[in-house]
């Protein structure tokens, strides 16, 4: 177990994409930084998002504009700074009589179309849907519908290059650490950690904490008394499912149901169609560890309302559940609570703890600033904002270029899985594959284009330290491998432990 003998600047406690944001803005504002995670860097509910960088066109029925208007302006931020994770993704939404008029779905759209200012994007536009084009695969009485622009983007990726940014500014990262409790004396946090593999403990001083421990938030203020923290976090359980490809096209849909919600139908890996969400309230994260039967026949309800070809329970290949920690702003529609972010600092005895609330991954760049300035009284800093400015390791100004000079590189190996490790890596696949000129040089091929080399990166360079951790968040390879081969390559995994060594 580690121990700091130095006492650092900031403690941030959880590494999902809000921790990790917070951990590089303050790594590289000169700051020393060491950020825990109880299990596999962005591992809850960083993992398990609609993998959308969007404004939330809903929210804006819910007068959010600052929310909305913020989150417009980060998804060109994001496009810009992470192009080889995250990429325009066209939406669209068919009208069905009975529920929103057109005219206030125009009205929607026009604002998304200006608030967020100056935007890269197409603008929305009223479309017909046509059996040959946006209508493919959907009820042929749906004839009128309306397009708009938002992005998709690999949610786990993006804590991972996060971390990495992090990592080479200084902070020290520590995945698979357990934060046990802290105390403030002689004007510094004292906070013991542990081992989560081998139970060993440590202690870490730091003269600010940062709580960012998503659905766990709650539990990190108890184990360091709570302080003065009004807020509340209320927990709400989100659900997808994945099916085989439902519908052709590079679009998504964005599906008005019954009860005021929406779902969405993304295109997804290439063979398959990501739907989701629900919207559930919990209690505690031991209700939210599977989808539920009432969850996965809500979703496919509500897509069925739309699809030419309705989709039963046995398409379902694959589902995924996550808690969004949402600030408890009084709502009893677990759908109407703010998605927005609530920071709150508790001080005493000239030491701070921060502590976060809610929060969104399209604004995560956005709420680490935020919290940096709200910290900047017992910090300081000898750099202000910069995040904006720095791509994230793998970004390409120019993608399509960028992924021509890996092909023209490695000439001999296939091409769908050089565009795998562009779409994973960006221009670090180079590095990845290192001196590799033939998939012989790759080592074992474990199916689902996942290969012994990119293995080793991923322990080596991306913390990796269970096959869940590859198969699942590094990449998507299990959704492309057979049950034995998942099987296989965790056996593997397994008995190479051993070179899963933290990166520390």
């Amino acid at each position: 177990m580690t121990h700091a003998a130095d006492a650092l600047d900031l403690l941030v406690v959880g590494g999902g994409i809000n921790g990790a944001g917070i951990a590089r803005d303050a790594a590289g504002r000169g700051l020393r930084v060491a950020l825990v995670e109880q299990g596999d860097f962005g591992g809850a509910t960083s993992s398990a998002s609609t993998k959308l960088i969007h404004g939330g066109l809903r929210y804006l029925e819910h007068y959010e504009f600052r929310l909305v208007a913020e989150a417009l302006a980060e998804r060109e931020v994001l496009l810009r700074l992470a192009p080889h994770i995250a990429w325009p993704l066209r939406f669209v939404m068919p009208q069905v009589a009975g529920l929103r008029p057109a005219w206030m779905i125009r009205t929607g759209l026009w604002l998304y179309d200006h608030l967020g200012g100056r935007i890269s994007l197409p603008k929305s536009r009223a479309v017909r849907l046509a059996p040959d084009g946006y209508g493919a695969g959907l009820d042929p009485r749906i004839t009128r519908g309306f397009a708009y622009s938002d992005a998709w983007v690999d949610d786990a990726r993006l804590v991972i290059l996060n971390l990495r940014s992090a990592q080479a500014h200084g902070a020290l990262l520590m995945p698979r650490t357990r934060f046990v409790s802290a105390e403030r004396r002689d004007g510094h946090w004292h906070a013991a950690i542990e081992d989560a593999r081998t139970g060993a403990r440590g202690t870490l001083r730091a003269r600010a904490l940062v709580n960012a421990a998503g659905p766990w938030v709650k539990p990190v203020l108890d184990a360091i008394g709570g302080g003065d923290v009004p807020a509340r976090v209320q927990l709400v359980k989100g659900s997808h499912v994945v099916v085989p490809r439902a519908y052709p096209g590079e679009h998504a849909f964005i599906l008005q149901n019954h009860d005021k919600r929406i779902v969405f139908m993304i295109p997804y890996e290439r063979r398959f169609t990501l739907i989701g969400t629900t919207d559930v309230a919990v209690q505690g994260l031991a209700e939210a560890r599977a989808i539920s039967v009432e969850e996965t026949r809500y979703l496919l309800d509500a897509v069925n309302r739309y699809l030419a070809r309705p989709l039963a329970e046995h398409d379902v290949v694959w589902s995924y559940t996550g808690v969004r920690p949402l600030y408890d702003d009084g709502s009893n529609d677990p759908s109407e609570i703010t998605r927005d972010y609530t920071l709150v600092v508790d001080e005493r005895d000239g030491v701070a703890q921060l502590a976060v609330f809610g929060g969104k991954i399209t604004t995560y760049r956005r709420l680490a600033e935020a919290a940096l300035e709200k910290l900047q009284p017992w910090l300081g800093s000898a750099r202000g904002a910069w995040t904006h400015e720095e791509p994230l390791p793998g970004a390409a100004k120019d993608v399509a270029i960028a992924r021509d000079v890996l092909r023209a590189r490695r000439p001999t190996l296939p091409q769908p899985l050089l565009e795998a490790l562009f779409r994973r890596h960006g221009t670090l696949a180079d590095e990845v594959l290192g001196d590799a000129r033939s998939l012989a040089d790759l080592g074992r091929d474990f199916g689902g284009g996942l290969c012994e080399r990119e293995v080793e990166w991923f322990v080596e360079h991306e913390w990796a330290g269970s096959a869940d951790d590859v198969l699942w968040r590094r990449t998507k390879a299990g959704l492309h491998m057979s049950v034995a081969q998942r099987a296989d390559f965790a056996r593997w995994f397994d008995r190479h432990r051993h070179r899963a060594a933290t990166i520390g």
